[in-house]
C-alpha cells in the first residue's frame, strides 16, 4: 500500500492526534515528519526558550515514535519545498496535519496544500489543538467575538468538545526510511548555561504533560480559585507549554477535568469550572488572532497606535533584567529567566509595570516573552500584552494600573514568592519585604541591605508613574492634563 505522511506542527503527540489517526486510517505505512523552518514563521520565529523546548520536545516524540516501531524524520528549510521533495522520496501519496493558527503558519499550510494537489496528492487538515474551532465560531451577526463572556457563553453552548482518541498501538513502518537529520543538527540548543535552570524545571514529552495534568487534578484542582492567584504555592495546572506544543491536546484535559468531578462536590465541580473557563481564555486568544492577524504587532484598538509612549531604553533593560526596585516585578523577571516561565498573576504585574509605570511600548514586553518563555504561544503572548494595556479585546482599562506592592502583600503575603526569587531581601520582615524603602536604615542594617548596590532602588515612584500614565491617556483621548 501507499505511504502516508503526517506532518507534525504544533501537535507533538501521539493520542489524540487527529492527522495521525487520518494517516493511521489510510491503511499503509505511515512516515512521521518534522520540518523545522523558522524562515517561514514570518516576524515571529521560535524564541530562545522555545527552541529549547523544542529540542527535547522532538526527542520525546521521537522515542515515542519508535515505542510504535516508527521514527521521526527531520527536515530543514522551506516548507512547500522540503515537503514536496519529501514527498517524492517517501513515495508517498498523502499528507496530513493538524491545522495552526497563527497567520505565517495559515499561509504555509495553504501553500503545502496547493502544491501537493498540483502533484495529485490527497491532503488532509485537521482541527486538533483548539476545543472550539475559531474560524466557524461566529456571533449573531456572523461576525468575531471581542469580549470574551459573550464568546464563552456561546461555546459552551455548542456540543461539548468529543472524547479524546487514544494514540495508535502500532504505526506500519515504510520498506525503506526517506533519510533524517539529526536533531542536534537543528542547532536548537542555546550555547551558554542560561538554559540549565529551565532544564531543572521541566521535562518536556507527551507523559510529562500526562503527569502535570494528574498532579494538577489530584492536588491544585479542589482549591483552584484561591490557588491560582498564589505565586509561591503550586496552584495553577502548568500544561501552558504542553498545550503550546501539543504534547496535550485540550479536549484531553478538558474531558479529564470533568472526569475527576464525578461524584465531587458542588464546590469541587465550581473550581473546574473556573478552570476550564482559562481553557477558554486560550481558545478566545485564538479566536481573536485568526480574525485579527494583525494584532500581535498593531493594537486591536486603533486609537492606541498613537499613544504617547515615551519610556527609555534604560528603564526596558532594568526590567528586563529585574532591577526595577520592585520586588514582586523583580522575582517575576528572575523566575522567567530561570525557568522560561512566570505565573500568570505576577505576568499580568510586570507587564502592567511595563507600560503604564515606564511607558515603554507593550510591544517589546511581548518580544521580551515571546524569547524567554518555553510557552510562547503567538495568540495568548498578542492577548496577554494587549490586555494589560488596555489596547485589544475586552482589555483591562488603562486607567487599572497595578500598584506592585499592593499587589504582592496580597498574593504573596508571606512573601515565599519575593523570598525565594530576591533572596538579598529575604531577611525582611513581612512589612517590609514588598517596599524595602520604606523600612528604616537600622532594619535594613540588620538585614545587610544597601539599597543601590545589594538591591536595586525603585527606579520609578509609583504615584508619580501613575500620574504620568493617567496624563499619557488623557492625551491620547484628546483630554486635558489632570
Amino acid at each position: 500500500m501507499a505511504n502516508s505522511i503526517i506532518w507534525f506542527r504544533h501537535d507533538l503527540r501521539l493520542a489524540d492526534n487527529p492527522a495521525l489517526l487520518a494517516a493511521v486510517e489510510q491503511g499503509g505505512p505511515v512516515v512521521p515528519v518534522y520540518t523545522w523552518s523558522p524562515e517561514d514563521e514570518g516576524e515571529w520565529p521560535p524564541g530562545a526558550a522555545s527552541r529549547w523546548w523544542l529540542h527535547y520536545a522532538l526527542a520525546a516524540l521521537d522515542a515515542d515514535l519508535r515505542k510504535l516501531g516508527s521514527r521521526l524524520i527531520i527536515r530543514t528549510g522551506r516548507t512547500v519545498e522540503t515537503l514536496v521533495a519529501l514527498v517524492r522520496e517517501a513515495k508517498a501519496t498523502a499528507v496530513f496535519w493538524n491545522h495552526r493558527y497563527e497567520p505565517a503558519a495559515v499561509q504555509i499550510a495553504k501553500d503545502v496544500e496547493n502544491a501537493l494537489r498540483r502533484q495529485g496528492l490527497c491532503v488532509g487538515e485537521f482541527h486538533g489543538n483548539l476545543l472550539f474551532d475559531p474560524r466557524v465560531t461566529l456571533n449573531r451577526q456572523g461576525g468575531p467575538f471581542q469580549v470574551f463572556t459573550p464568546y464563552w457563553k456561546h461555546c459552551l453552548s455548542a456540543p461539548e468538545p468529543e472524547l479524546p482518541k487514544p494514540a495508535p498501538g502500532r504505526l506500519s513502518r515504510p520498506r525503506q526510511w526517506p533519510s533524517s537529520l539529526s536533531l542536534d543538527a537543528l542547532r536548537l540548543l542555546p550555547t551558554i548555561k542560561w538554559a540549565e535552570g529551565i532544564a531543572e524545571t521541566w521535562v518536556p514529552g507527551e507523559r510529562s504533560a500526562s503527569d502535570r495534568l494528574t498532579r494538577f487534578i489530584e492536588k491544585a484542582l479542589s482549591d483552584y480559585s484561591t490557588g491560582r492567584d498564589r505565586p509561591e504555592k503550586t496552584g495553577t495546572s502548568r500544561l501552558s507549554p504542553d498545550l503550546r506544543w501539543g504534547h496535550i491536546s485540550p479536549r484531553q484535559v478538558w474531558h479529564a477535568v470533568k472526569r475527576s468531578t464525578r461524584r465531587q462536590s458542588p464546590r469541587v465541580a465550581k473550581q473546574a469550572e473556573g478552570y476550564l473557563r482559562q481553557l477558554g481564555w486560550r481558545e478566545f486568544a485564538h479566536h481573536l488572532l485568526v480574525h485579527f492577524p494583525h494584532t500581535p504587532e498593531e493594537p486591536l484598538r486603533p486609537m492606541f497606535a498613537r499613544f504617547p509612549w515615551n519610556g527609555s531604553s534604560e528603564h526596558l533593560r532594568a526590567w528586563q533584567h529585574a532591577r526595577t526596585g520592585y520586588p514582586l516585578v523583580d522575582a517575576g523577571m528572575r523566575e522567567l529567566w530561570h525557568t522560561g516561565w512566570m505565573h500568570n498573576r505576577v505576568r499580568m504585574v510586570v507587564a502592567s509595570f511595563l507600560v503604564k509605570h515606564l511607558l515603554v511600548p507593550w510591544q517589546e514586553g511581548a518580544r521580551w516573552f515571546w524569547d524567554t518563555l518555553v510557552d510562547g504561544d503567538l495568540a495568548n503572548n498578542t492577548l496577554g500584552w494587549q490586555w494589560c494595556a488596555g489596547c485589544g479585546a475586552d482589555a483591562a482599562p488603562y486607567f487599572r494600573i497595578f500598584n506592585p506592592v499592593l499587589q504582592g502583600r496580597k498574593f504573596d503575603p508571606d512573601g515565599g514568592y519575593v523570598r525565594r526569587w530576591v533572596p538579598e531581601i529575604a531577611g525582611l520582615a513581612d512589612k517590609h519585604l514588598h517596599e524595602p524603602w520604606a523600612a528604616k536604615a537600622t532594619d535594613l542594617a540588620e538585614c545587610c541591605i544597601r539599597l543601590g548596590r545589594d538591591y536595586a532602588e525603585p527606579i520609578v515612584d509609583h504615584a508619580e508613574a501613575r500620574t504620568r500614565a493617567l496624563k499619557a491617556y488623557d492625551r491620547l483621548r484628546g483630554r486635558p492634563d489632570r
